[in-house]
């Protein structure tokens, strides 16, 4: 019997009708690991995960691994926004484990709630140097039930040391000096990537605490290299595919190192710090285009995270019909359908072409400055900027008539919290005021309004 029909979360709830007989984290689901002496398996994701519904799909959904599941593990599973602290224990342990972490997570317990396996996403079929799934089950449950004193002595291990990871607070208060904020800058300097920015190859994170970081930096030392290596990221970010060039705010991450491809989710977290950052950059430098696009964040987060009662939204999918990206991406024959002779506007700022850039169809991102495709066209800068005004609008109504992404609506005081730092901090930078009812608004210039 599946127990998650009367949870409260949406992740929980989409995996309701799953022939896995999940119990959700508590105390019956221990008990019973323990009164049947059955390893218990722990499923942790959320609900606007791409690869938590891909492994739905494949494995959760399926009849014979879900009798597999159900004949030899106690199933939990949980939604690591609901539950971080539960999240925050298993993924330490499993970054332990295999040196590397991530959703959705997959640890095997002891009746205790000690790990002694794990990983992340197992695929139905062995590849990508993965075993499936099903083998993996039956690899833990030999183990479980043949070698037992081995797995409890790991299990003891790793739990001891969990514990001792927990208790390292640090060193003294005399630790924290300059010196230690210069040591920071020069390991994200060591890391930026000049090309593109950010830091690291792919898959890139925007990484809004680093940035952050070394916006302050620069206000403490005058480094004019720190203060390049963070404009030239949110140029770069702004202007790829991982920014909703449309709707505004930015998606999760970037899977190459380019900005380019995203995984198409959105997270409050996220567009709540880099929209701040945004704004921390227009003050430093005052240039309007940070102030457009934290205000084009601002926008997306009122017209479509916004609930009645005022809170804010977590997540919404990568997916829609069952594709990922399906509802962000544009052929080139749609773009001429709807925009006519100002296709070719279109074509020109946003990259787009015939073959396309994602798995045949376009991404929206800006390989040019303006002035470039200003150039390119036979326009003047602010006749560019007039067009595209009317085309971001006309593509915008059009996109709204597709299937959305499913919606998180949990509303979590601590993204809520980061929400409404940046916004609080904006109407007070940009001397402005909300509008009285941004949920009304099909796409407006800027939700932030006199």
């Amino acid at each position: 019997m599946n127990r998650l029909a009367n949870e409260t979360s949406p992740y929980l709830q989409q995996h309701a009708d799953n022939p896995v007989d999940w119990y959700p984290w508590g105390d019956e689901a221990f008990t019973k690991a323990k009164a049947e002496d059955k390893p218990v398996l722990l499923s942790v994701g959320y609900s606007a995960c791409h690869w938590c519904h891909v492994m739905a799909h494949e494995s959760f959904e399926d009849e014979a691994t879900a009798a597999i599941m159900n004949d030899l593990f106690v199933n939990i599973k949980v939604d690591r926004e609901e539950r971080p602290d539960v999240d925050e224990i298993y993924m330490q342990a499993v970054q332990m484990m295999t040196g590397h972490g991530g959703w959705p997570m997959t640890v095997f317990l002891t009746p205790e709630g000690k790990p002694f396996y794990g990983g992340t996403y197992f695929p139905r079929e062995a590849r990508y140097g993965m075993p499936s799934f099903q083998q993996v089950l039956e690899g833990v449950i030999d183990a479980y039930r043949n070698r037992r004193p081995q797995l409890e002595k790991m299990a003891n291990e790793l739990s001891g040391s969990l514990q001792r990871e927990k208790l390292a607070i640090g060193g003294t208060p005399d630790d924290l000096n300059a010196e230690l904020l210069t040591a920071a800058a020069s390991k994200l300097t060591a890391a930026f990537d000049k090309q593109y920015g950010g830091f690291g190859g792919a898959p890139k994170f925007p990484q809004p605490m680093n940035l952050e970081f070394l916006l302050r930096e620069y206000q403490r030392t005058g480094s004019a290299e720190l203060l390049d290596m963070v404009t030239f990221t949110l140029q770069k970010m702004a202007r790829g595919g991982m920014y909703d060039q449309l709707g505004g705010g930015f998606h999760r991450y970037s899977v190459d190192a380019i900005w380019l491809v995203p995984h198409f989710e959105k997270m409050l977290y996220d567009n709540a710090q880099l929209s701040r950052v945004y704004l921390h950059a227009y003050q430093i430098t005052g240039e309007a285009f940070y102030r457009t696009i934290a205000e084009e964040i601002y926008d997306y987060v009122l017209r479509e995270m916004t609930s009645a009662d005022g809170g804010f939204y977590s997540a919404t999918d990568a997916d829609s019909e069952g594709e990922e990206g399906k509802f962000f991406v544009w052929s080139k024959a749609e773009l001429d359908d709807l925009l006519g002779d100002d296709a070719r506007i279109a074509v020109e700022y946003w990259g787009v072409s015939a073959r396309g850039n994602f798995e045949g169809h376009n991404i929206l991102f800006v390989p040019n400055d303006e002035a470039v495709a200003a150039e390119r066209l036979g326009l003047s800068v602010a006749d560019l900027r007039a067009k595209l005004a009317l085309i971001k609008d006309k593509l915008f109504a059009a996109r709204t008539q597709r299937v959305h992404p499913g919606l998180d609506d949990k509303i979590l005081t601590a993204w809520n919290g980061l929400m409404l730092a940046s916004l609080s901090e904006a109407a007070r930078v940009l001397d402005r005021r909300t509008t009285a009812s941004p949920l009304n608004a099909t796409r407006p210039s800027c939700a932030i309004t006199c």
